[in-house]
């Protein structure tokens, strides 16, 4: 039985819902803004975030409010179904991978408001146990870029590691000190992004500067130019993949069979294709890890969820959201972060406040 048939089956009712917008100034020098997902049915609420990047597509989904057609007695099945007959978007998104993330963040929600309904958390009915959680924290440098974003943070937490995202003007000095540090496990070189504020070009000078000094370090989503596969033929056993990763036929058309992949739940759009890629990598040997697209509610604890039964030894980019912002306070927990599932549904327990994450977002998070 796969995966995924473990809650196929799985009843829910609808009787309708709502949205709810968050904003966080965070590390990479934007203002973040999701929508969080509220159905509820029988007494119980379901929650589900809708991490697309575009702070525009987020106001006109608010703005619109619950104009999707959802009402009903479901199984996760149907639903998923019915849901990719529905147009998700009033106006068309400003990119088309959105629609990966907002399928992601009503299904999450359908599959929370059915366990809650139920009295089952995820992993019992998985029939897995939730483990400590390794992870790293994601971030840029700035530029002109420092050190101080990975200082700041190694002052009030000795042990954190860390993925980086090289660019340009990383010149020999700044990686030496980086080097120095110990702290790198990831460097994402961003080769795949087009037409964001993330963009890198590829740049082979960069390349083999910070791979070799990062000897031990996995990479991420190289720009396979003809001179940059030359250069990292001897390093394709640390390569991993990210932004291209939709699918398991991306996962198929791989330039080369990958030792490790980043399986980010809202890139894989809904439930089906994400449990299916799971028991895809087992099967294959190909390992997995988690990433972070800047949740700031309850999307954030529930990718740490999965992370914890499927991959958790790995080096997950789900750290805990006060990570992100540009002063993280004291008090955030240490990697390996302690399992903390609800009693029920697909939740976490948040880690600074003895709350079960009710999509509101942590402190710093503000509602839109």
């Amino acid at each position: 039985m796969s995966t995924y048939d473990l809650v196929a089956d799985l009843p829910v009712r609808i009787e309708g819902y709502s949205l709810d917008g968050l904003v966080q100034n965070v590390s990479s020098d934007f203002e973040r803004k999701s929508t969080i997902i509220r159905l509820h049915g029988n007494g119980e609420e379901g929650l589900g975030e809708d991490v697309g990047y575009e702070a525009v597509d987020h106001e006109i989904a608010q703005e619109a409010g619950p104009i999707l057609e959802l009402a009903g007695d479901w199984t996760m099945r149907s639903f998923s179904e019915a849901l990719a007959g529905l147009e998700l978007f009033s106006t068309p998104p400003q990119r088309d991978v959105s629609r990966l993330y907002r399928t992601w963040a009503y299904e999450s929600a359908a599959l929370d408001l059915a366990l809650r309904q139920a009295g089952e958390p995820l992993h019992a009915l998985l029939g897995r146990e939730p483990q400590p959680l390794t992870f790293v924290v994601s971030l840029r440098l700035g530029e002109p870029p420092s050190l101080e974003p990975v200082t700041r943070r190694l002052e009030r937490y000795p042990t954190l590691r860390f993925k980086l995202d090289p660019t340009a003007s990383w010149d020999e000095q700044l990686i030496a000190d980086l080097v120095a540090t110990g702290a790198v496990d990831s460097v994402d070189f961003k080769g795949l992004y087009e037409g964001t504020v993330v963009d890198q070009p590829a740049d082979p000078a960069l390349y083999e500067r910070v791979v070799t000094a990062f000897p031990d370090a996995w990479i991420e989503d190289p720009k396979l130019t003809p001179e940059i596969d030359a250069l990292l033929a001897p390093h394709r056993a640390r390569i991993t993949w990210d932004a291209n990763i939709h699918s398991i036929d991306d996962i198929e058309g791989l330039p080369f069979a990958p030792r490790m992949v980043n399986l980010k739940p809202s890139r894989l759009g809904g439930i089906k294709p994400l449990f299916d890629a799971y028991d895809y990598t087992v099967e294959r040997g190909i390992g997995a890890y988690g990433g972070g697209q800047f949740e700031l509610g309850v999307g954030r604890g529930q990718i740490q969820y999965l992370a914890s039964i499927f991959h958790p030894g790995t080096p997950n980019d789900t750290s805990p959201t006060g990570f992100h912002v540009m002063d993280p306070p004291a008090g955030l927990p240490s990697s390996p972060l302690p399992p903390t599932p609800a009693a029920t549904g697909f939740r976490w327990v948040l880690t600074r406040v003895n709350s079960i994450d009710d999509g509101r977002g942590l402190p710093g998070v503000r509602r839109d």
